[in-house]
């Protein structure tokens, strides 16, 4: 997005010439004068030029700019600017209910009597299809072709609505099906560096809609994930409101040992950080390292900022960059715009420049780095490799269960004996993975190594193959690689993010009865960055976060019970033990098969990437600026955000006589509070779903029913794994309904409390809201008519999506909340909210069940003077459209 209306109070506007073209740009040393910006870190001369180009005297003034310069002075700054992105990133399970907010804006503009249209992204969009494809058919040849006709079967409302913003959105392109992973497609394909807009460079910046955005940053791109309400106030031209922030230098020195992958290194960087405390900041790397660190390895490192709690993690653009941008296929003008500029402006690395400065650093030698995984349930959990059966071991002790429990299984491959600790999945997917060539090749040498030792899958097992582009697939098979794959059931079932996202389909029936006849604590093993509770597989409640060549050898040795640095995988032909050591592929052969690797598969590849199939391009839609709802759908539906308007904003008000919805533990989730997995079809969900004529077997999933108000507001808090502290370890989206102490869903007792016009909040400990960054965990605490959600520390996006949706975080201090002894039954008010500031302090009375009050001073987490307005506008989509509608 380009500046319209420039005032360059420092005369920054210049040109460049590159290769006989003029181009302007805005010249980062226009400010040398106000300070050392060359010791800046690379991600805050992003932000600064983002300043200096939409300078406008009004939301971006010369004292903004100043601000950034002088973070250099203290290395933090309290300074809130607005910064505008270049573009907008979307996966289809946030990005459809984004759209449907946006056809509900026209809906509301032409009730107005304005015109629909002016509601339209003003920046370039681009939403991936890669969230619905689900792992039903899987180890057999025809799995891909099956599970893509599952998914447009299952899907096709959804995808003639997107077909439909398709046509009616300018700026808005839509990557079909089939295709692959959005932020593999955006590092492989969409991302450049270094964006072009008319005769004008500058950086290449994104938001999007999915915390993984930002992967891109591996590519010098600065980008991370926002809320799906934040990112459509971006695409209508409101900027994004942030303190500038921050910057946590990470040094890098060394290499990794041979036997040593990216992904053991992600896992090391997560630890790290998580222990340093990075939430809210930005993460920048650098040091000698980065200079034989390949970029691939940097955007798995990227991918998982949101694991380790940053906003992002950056890493600047240098040779290695142009080397990927060249082996992808990238036109050789943009290579030249990307070195060119980024040297003429400062943000160029190079080892023998001077290091930034950065408000904290921590370092780590990359000979350090050991083979690790990370869980059972949290992806910053590491345990290196050999610690893997003693950590089955203690979680199995730690919940009372018999180590050698045995249930016995009959399935139409023969019978075994099902265990704690089996491997029921072992899934090589996730874009974190298979965008990094290197691990995915060193997995189908240790295929091809242990199929020619005559090893196995054992047969409680299920393998999938799910990389997020084509490309992955064509590397394979010109390497020879993928029949020793498919030979293990690894068969590629889909490009997208399948289990990763909880799309990992059913077991065998006799699989899941003999779990839940035994209540066995059966584990997955997955190359992906998520495995918190219940997000994989509702049965599987272990779940290992490894490379995939792990996931190829546990797949062989079937438990984690196991050192596999000490104990065999099995036998070969001859009965003799084989052990990993045996099937590592060695450094040489992993380079030779990345020689298969070439730029020419990704021009192939990525030629037509928006056509789509023969069945997408069959998809008919209705033209039209408006979208015609259908009243029977389940899929798609009018959301009731906008449905007044039109009528006069309400002030602020205190909470008063508050019920308590839920009481929470530590470290809830957007998971915990808005799954995105299985739809039971005893909740209120599955029942809604059920009474409109939807059979279990058709429920899909709740991520895929995102369009649909009525089954994200019934599936908020409905995670199966979730656990309301009033209810003594009970789990499930259950509450105790005051004042009659009945056990009900939280839904039902959020509706009850609704009809009384009892407001409501929620109590929570630290870490509150992480995961992905999805829009519907705010979306639905809103519509439950949850006024504040108090808690010991928040999430940095989802703290951001409460305040879009007109709920307000309120921070407790450390102890508080156990130093209150909640029961659930209490009434709560909150003051303070009517005459409210950003950071202001609240005071929070609890009323007991006696009438005895207790007072104490809280904050409320409503951190900027932007925030407010949109607090007091009801919500960020409610402000930009009521200034639309004024506007128009």
């Amino acid at each position: 997005m380009k500046s319209e209306n420039p005032v360059d109070s420092f005369q920054s506007k210049q040109s460049l010439n590159i290769d006989g073209t003029p181009y302007q740009y805005f010249n980062l040393s226009a400010l040398r004068h106000l300070g050392d910006i060359d010791r800046l870190p690379f991600s805050l001369k992003v932000l600064l030029e983002n300043l200096l180009r939409f300078e406008d005297g009004e939301t971006v003034t010369k004292d903004d700019i100043t601000a950034i310069v002088q973070w250099l002075e203290k290395r933090s700054s309290d300074r809130e600017i607005q910064y505008r992105p270049a573009r907008v990133l979307m996966q289809d399970f946030t990005g459809v209910p984004a759209v449907v907010d946006l056809a509900a804006m026209r809906d509301a503009i032409a009730a107005a009597g304005k015109d629909p249209e002016s509601i339209n992204p003003r920046s370039a969009v681009d939403l991936v299809i890669d969230h619905s494809v689900m792992v039903d058919v899987y180890a057999s040849e025809g799995a891909f072709a099956r599970n893509v006709e599952l998914e447009m079967k299952r899907n096709s409302e959804r995808y003639q609505f997107l077909r439909w913003g398709q046509q009616a959105f300018s700026n808005f392109r839509v990557v079909p099906p089939g295709t692959g992973i959005c932020h593999q497609v955006n590092l492989e394909y969409l991302g450049q560096s270094v964006w072009q807009d008319e005769d004008t460079l500058f950086p290449d910046t994104l938001v999007g809609t999915d915390s993984h955005t930002t992967m891109i940053n591996g590519l010098g791109v600065l980008g991370w994930g926002v809320g799906g309400i934040e990112a459509e106030a971006a695409m209508l031209g409101q900027p994004i409101s942030m303190l500038i922030p921050e910057v946590i230098g990470f040094r890098l020195s060394g290499k990794l040992k041979p036997g040593v992958t990216a992904t053991d290194l992600v896992l090391t960087v997560t630890d790290m950080l998580r222990k340093k405390g990075v939430v809210g900041k930005f993460v920048e790397f650098y040091g000698p390292g980065l200079d034989g660190l390949p970029l691939a390895d940097r955007a798995t490192i990227a991918n998982m900022a949101p694991e380790y709690g940053a906003t992002c993690g950056f890493f600047p653009i240098d040779e290695e960059t142009l080397n990927y941008l060249r082996l992808s296929g990238r036109d050789e003008t943009i290579l030249a715009r990307v070195e060119h500029y980024t040297k003429a402006n400062g943000m160029w690395r190079d080892s023998s420049h001077p290091e930034p400065l950065y408000t904290d650093t921590l370092s780590l030698d990359l000979t350090d780095v050991v083979s690790s995984m990370a869980g059972p349930k949290r992806p910053q959990d590491r345990v290196s490799l050999p610690a893997i059966k003693s950590a089955t071991s203690d979680l199995l002790s730690l919940n009372g269960l018999d180590p050698d429990q045995k249930v016995p299984v009959e399935t139409e491959d023969g019978g075994f004996a099902l265990k704690h600790g089996d491997v029921v999945i072992a899934a090589i997917t996730s874009c974190t993975n298979t965008s990094n060539p290197s691990v995915m090749l060193t997995a189908g040498l240790l295929a091809k190594k242990a199929v020619e030792k005559g090893l196995k899958r054992k047969p409680w097992v299920k393998t999938s193959l799910a990389p997020g582009s084509k490309v992955v697939t064509r590397y394979f098979a010109d390497s020879g690689l993928q029949p020793y794959l498919d030979e293990l059931g690894f068969h590629l079932v889909g490009y997208g993010c399948t289990t990763c996202i909880g799309n990992s389909g059913p077991l065998l029936q006799p699989i899941e009865q003999g779990i839940q006849q035994g209540n066995l604590t059966v584990s997955s093993v997955l190359s992906g960055n998520r495995n918190f509770e219940g997000r994989v597989h509702p049965l599987v409640k272990a779940n290992w976060l490894a490379s995939p060549p792990l996931v190829v050898a546990f797949a062989l040795a079937g438990t984690t019970r196991i050192d596999l640095t000490q104990e065999p995988l099995g036998v070969d032909q001859q009965g003799q033990p084989v052990f990993l050591g045996d099937i590592w592929p060695s450094q040489d052969e992993i380079s030779q098969a990345m020689k298969e690797v070439k730029s020419t598969l990704f021009e192939q590849e990525y030629a037509d990437i928006f056509s789509g199939d023969d069945i997408w391009q069959q998809i008919q839609v209705n033209a039209g600026k408006t979208y015609q709802w259908q009243p029977d759908s389940t899929y798609v539906r009018l959301p009731p955000f906008f449905e007044r308007i039109a009528e006069p904003v309400q002030p602020l008000q205190d909470i008063s006589n508050a019920a308590i919805l839920a009481l929470f533990g530590d470290s809830i989730t957007t998971d915990h509070i808005s799954p995105a997995g299985s739809i039971q079809p005893d909740s209120p969900a599955g029942q809604y779903l059920q009474a409109h004529g939807i059979n279990p077997a058709d429920f899909n999933s709740y991520g895929s029913r995102r369009g649909n108000h009525e089954v994200m507001m019934r599936g908020t808090f409905a995670n199966i794994r979730i656990k309301n502290l009033m209810l003594d370890g009970k789990e499930g989206g259950y509450t105790l309904y005051q004042p009659s102490g009945e056990v009900m869903s939280i839904y039902d007792a959020a509706m009850q409390y609704q009809s009384q016009g009892t407001p409501l909040v929620i109590f929570a400990g630290k870490e509150y809201g992480t995961g992905s960054s999805r829009d519907w965990a705010a979306k639905g605490t809103n519509l439950l008519g949850v006024k504040a959600v108090l808690a010991e520390s928040f999430e940095r996006i989802h703290r951001s999506n409460l305040v879009g949706m007109g709920v307000i975080p309120v921070e407790l201090p450390a102890g508080l909340r156990d130093s209150m002894s909640l029961t659930g039954r209490e009434r709560v008010s909150l003051k303070g909210i009517e005459t409210l500031a950003p950071g202001a302090s609240l005071t929070l009375v609890i009323t007991d069940e006696q009438g005895n009050n207790r007072e104490s001073q809280v904050k409320a987490r409503v951190d900027t003077q932007t925030e407010l307005a949109y607090l007091k506008a009801g919500g960020i989509l409610h402000y930009v459209l009521r200034a639309r509608i004024k506007a128009d």
